[in-house]
């Protein structure tokens, strides 16, 4: 059954939840600062960035498993702390390694925010207000991509850049003390740990972002991919024999489960580098502020907002097969009208809400499903697969998308043009050259047209996916049968 306060359980859920979103976010518009205050280097800047990642998406299956066995109220608790108290850590730093551990910290921290988030909720809310109060859960992050921007050209306007981490530090203390006054303790399997497999994982993860992730810089890394590749297959295998796996592999072999996943991998490769690439160019090519950048963005969260809501309501009369493959479908539209961009805001944001609109009724009805195929006393780890090929996804749209944007910007900037120039349109805007300038804003333009496509054909080969694989059920069908519920306190 429902928990009486479920409502401002979300509440606390979906703090803790902007509280990650938002901070990395933040933290691209941070970069000059930090180059210029402490001295970094761009590799110094990268690793800032990078050890976040690394550490968060090794470390999501076994956060996952963790808080399915010792509590997933724990786990949120634990990781609020270590995301504040890294934070902190990060004000205080005066050198560029000092900031790299701290972020590695947060890392830790939010890879047991992340999954501990998604799998209270499910055992808070009951089936008949579960999808709605996914369809709020996974709007946080629309929220995240205006309220990065402003918050952080806020900060960075009148204060220095310490206090764009300096800000989670009372959002988690307040999100601890609302855990702890309003959430129940929820358990999930009691088994024992399993920590071959917590160390197989870890690597073969950390492996695979780190691979993917330094791909795009021509720094591709061989032995990582080994470690990776070696270590993910130990993994297979061990979790296969183990009595006490942390991971359940028959999960896969239900097709709901891994039609949710490879729609939810496809998913985020389309649209993963397409953001980075549009904050560029509201900056680069229209010349907007971050601030006026960030609030460009609101016509484009609010229709995914309120499509979310919209495909939660029609989760109740439409199978969430149809759902999935018909916002799959619309966003593939939202990426063609994209191509069409000639430099101006109108298409933009007209391809931007199209997109909107079919990330709104697609996501929630993707999430729902992973989840709905995943028993109770496996929440956790559930939620952190959700997050982990959501995580997988992501990097390989940076990895693939980013070379992708980054190869057609110098194919089309003039020969003639500076070399850095021909690298990056930041640097062709800020050297003053006017004729340079123009050409690169007209480079960035064509290539982004480029990587809308790669993105339209991502939509539909994840809409493709979910039509072949998902199952046909009836409108609002639950999932099958469940154990018991977990146990609560």
């Amino acid at each position: 059954m429902s928990h009486p306060r479920r409502w401002w359980i979300l509440g606390v859920l979906c703090l803790s939840l902007l509280t990650l979103v938002v901070d990395n976010t933040v933290l691209n518009l941070a970069i000059p600062s930090l180059m210029r205050d402490l001295g970094a280097t761009p590799s110094d800047v990268q690793w800032v960035i990078d050890a976040y990642v690394l550490v968060f998406a090794g470390l999501l299956l076994t956060a996952g498993s963790l808080s399915d066995r010792f509590g997933r109220r724990r786990m949120l608790v634990i990781g609020l702390a270590f995301f504040g108290g890294a934070s902190l850590a990060a004000t205080l730093a005066t050198e560029p390694w000092q900031l790299i551990a701290a972020r590695g910290l947060m890392g830790v921290g939010g890879s047991c925010v992340m999954p501990s988030t998604l799998s209270i909720l499910i055992t808070v809310f009951d089936e008949s207000e579960r999808r709605k109060a996914i369809a709020a859960w996974s709007s946080v992050a629309m929220v995240g991509v205006i309220a990065g921007p402003t918050v952080g050209g806020f900060l960075l306007q009148h204060y220095y850049w310490g206090s764009v981490f300096l800000l989670n530090v009372p959002i988690a203390v307040l999100a601890i003390v609302a855990a702890f006054a309003l959430m129940p303790e929820t358990y999930g399997e009691t088994r024992r740990a399993d920590p071959v497999g917590v160390v197989l994982s870890t690597a073969g993860m950390g492996g695979l972002v780190w691979a993917v992730i330094s791909a795009p810089g021509g720094h591709f890394n061989p032995l990582a991919v080994a470690v990776s590749a070696a270590a993910l297959l130990a993994f297979v295998l061990w979790e296969r024999r183990t009595p006490h796996s942390m991971l359940p592999l028959g999960l896969f072999r239900d097709r709901s489960f891994s039609g949710a996943c490879f729609s939810i991998v496809l998913l985020s490769f389309g649209a993963g580098a397409l953001m980075l690439a549009i904050t560029q160019y509201l900056q680069f090519v229209l010349g907007y502020d971050p601030l006026k950048a960030g609030f460009a963005l609101l016509p484009y969260v609010v229709a995914a907002m309120v499509f979310n809501g919209l495909g939660a309501a029609l989760g109740k009369k439409v199978s969430n097969r149809v759902l999935i493959v018909s916002g799959l479908l619309v966003m593939a539209a939202g990426f063609v009208l994209l191509s069409t961009l000639t430099g101006g805001y109108g298409t933009l944001i007209a391809g931007l809400m199209v997109m909107g609109v079919g990330g709104g009724l697609a996501g929630p009805a993707a999430y729902a499903t992973l989840m709905g195929a995943v028993p109770p006393e496996r929440a956790g780890v559930g939620s952190a697969l959700n997050d982990t090929v959501q995580q997988v996804g992501m990097a390989l749209s940076v990895a693939v998308l980013g070379s992708v944007l980054a190869g057609a910007y110098t194919a089309a900037m003039p020969e003639s043009a500076p070399p850095a120039a021909r690298e990056s349109i930041g640097v062709a805007v800020s050297l003053g050259d006017s004729a340079v300038a123009a050409a690169g804003r007209e480079a960035f333009v064509s290539a982004m047209s480029v990587g809308t496509w790669v993105g339209a054909g991502c939509s539909l080969a994840a809409a493709l996916v979910a039509l072949l694989v998902l199952r046909r059920k009836a409108a609002g069908t639950a999932p099958v049968p469940e154990p018991a519920a977990p146990s609560t306190v």
